[in-house]
């Protein structure tokens, strides 16, 4: 476990990134780190997901560094030191550019590498992700392959961190609490 790693989860619009942001800009606030950095996942390549983007810009305050990275968050973890507190946004996004751009054994590659940089990582990382497995087996293999790749990612992840908490509504409902760092 790496008691400077936090898991949030939740259904879409359901607060998840706000609650998140605020507890990066509240280590700020508390000089625990001294940097924060938003890791965007999502790509514009269609109207909608560009107004989505466009709305998380103008929600988040100016103190960020923002990185557009879709695929290599590993690579972003490891590159900050514990004066960062980087903010992962989101999980799921990732996931699909992998599924859908490079296959299912990049993904599990990659999703390894990920694990181990959230291991090694001195930072203080905040993942946020969608959790999509409330809800009936898809049809679909591509969608099915999603929830279950999805649903062991966040098993995973819960695993390592020291908190874990679900967003419902724009409640809070913890899930794992740990001493945190």
């Amino acid at each position: 476990m790496n008691s400077k790693i936090q898991l949030i989860l939740g259904g879409a619009r359901s607060g998840k990134s706000r609650l998140a942001e605020q507890r990066a800009e509240q280590l700020l606030a508390d000089g625990k780190v001294k940097r924060l950095v938003y890791v965007a996942t999502a790509q514009g390549k269609d109207p909608e997901m560009q107004h989505r983007i466009a709305h998380h810009k103008t929600h988040r305050s100016a103190g960020w560094q923002v990185v557009e990275e879709p695929w290599r968050l590993d690579d972003v973890v490891i590159s900050h030191s514990e004066q960062t507190c980087i903010l992962i946004d989101c999980l799921t996004l990732w996931l699909t550019y992998g599924l859908c751009e490079l296959g299912f054994e990049a993904v599990e590659q990659k999703k390894q590498q990920l694990i181990a940089s959230l291991k090694q990582t001195t930072a203080r990382v905040i993942l946020v992700s969608n959790e999509v497995g409330h809800g009936i087996v898809p049809l679909g293999e591509l969608s099915r392959q999603f929830v279950d790749q999805a649903g062991w990612l966040h098993q995973d992840i819960a695993a390592l961190a020291s908190r874990v908490d679900f967003v419902i509504a724009g409640c809070l409902l913890p899930l794992k609490q740990e001493h945190m760092l």
